[in-house]
């Protein structure tokens, strides 16, 4: 029982607690452009990782490590999370945002073979196939029928292809320039670079208002506190206990859990083939981050 609660429960609440951020982006955006809320999101949760760090008496890394980890912030934080809640305000349903972005792994293991000279399986690249066929359906069934797009743009699909091009360039520039340094201290400061970069587009692309709404606080309450800070606690959590690879292979039911999610609260809905493309693409994900044991 103990063994199944380290290797299953937890990293499937971890990757709960990570379908929620596109949820809880819905929620807030009516209130607050895409940029200014990440600006304030990131603002809040820096302040409470300073305190978590300085009672942990975090040890920081040289300039050099830092620098390093300030792109990785900017390229997996910044593109990654701008992207989506620009993809989702302009109308895409949260579910096919996350499917987008959930290909990340299939465009690392690519960029990595370019970039790292990494080998790939067969069984790898019969998943990268899989995945592009998956998210060419759910795509031709949102733009094929009409050229309308079924309630959002072009721009929108854009966005969440500049999220996940991000997302996978921050994680092979991650493998490649890697500082080992400490978690706390390592994503405290990808976080700052992060709200450095939201706060450049929020004052040269945006208005910056914000409508304080009972909702707005709420997500905003859930984004820092569920996501920013309970995730990544989670995740602190998982490493030391040396079940942190799970995650990985649990990440591909991040699209689908989040698709149910926001059918029950946004009533948002997918027509026969987009589903056949999304669970093609899931399990295209799940032949890449899933390792046959040696025998």
């Amino acid at each position: 029982m103990r063994s199944l609660f380290y290797s299953f429960f937890v990293p499937a609440l971890f990757v709960w607690l990570w379908s929620t951020g596109f949820i809880g982006a819905k929620y807030g955006l009516p209130f607050a452009e895409p940029f200014t809320l990440l600006l304030i999101r990131m603002l809040m949760t820096l302040v409470l990782l300073a305190g978590l760090a300085w009672i942990m008496k975090t040890r920081w890394p040289g300039w050099r490590g830092a620098g390093h980890l300030a792109v990785t912030g900017v390229l997996v934080h910044g593109c990654y999370l701008g992207g989506v809640y620009y993809a989702i305000q302009g109308g895409m349903a949260s579910g096919i945002v996350s499917l987008i972005v959930g290909l990340q792994p299939l465009v690392t293991a690519a960029a990595a073979v370019a970039i790292l000279k990494e080998s790939v399986s067969a069984r790898q690249w019969v998943g990268l196939a899989l995945g592009l066929v998956g998210v060419a359906l759910v795509l031709l069934e949102k733009f094929g029928a009409n050229g309308a797009g079924s309630g959002f743009s072009p721009w929108s699909l854009l966005w969440a292809l500049f999220a996940l091009a991000g997302i996978s360039m921050g994680t092979v520039y991650q493998k490649r320039h890697g500082t080992g340094a400490d978690l706390v201290a390592g994503t405290l400061i990808q976080y700052a670079a992060a709200a450095t970069f939201f706060a450049i587009g929020a004052f040269t692309l945006e208005t910056r208002e914000v409508e304080w709404s009972l909702q707005l606080q709420l997500s905003m309450a859930w984004l820092v506190f569920g996501v920013s800070i309970g995730a990544i606690l989670l995740l602190m959590w998982l490493i030391r206990q040396g079940a942190a690879s799970q995650v990985a292979s649990l990440f591909y039911l991040v699209p689908p859990v989040t698709a149910l999610e926001a059918y029950l609260l946004f009533d948002e809905r997918l027509g026969g083939l987009a589903m056949t493309g999304g669970l093609i693409a899931i399990v295209g994900v799940a032949l890449v981050v899933t390792q046959k044991k040696p025998a």
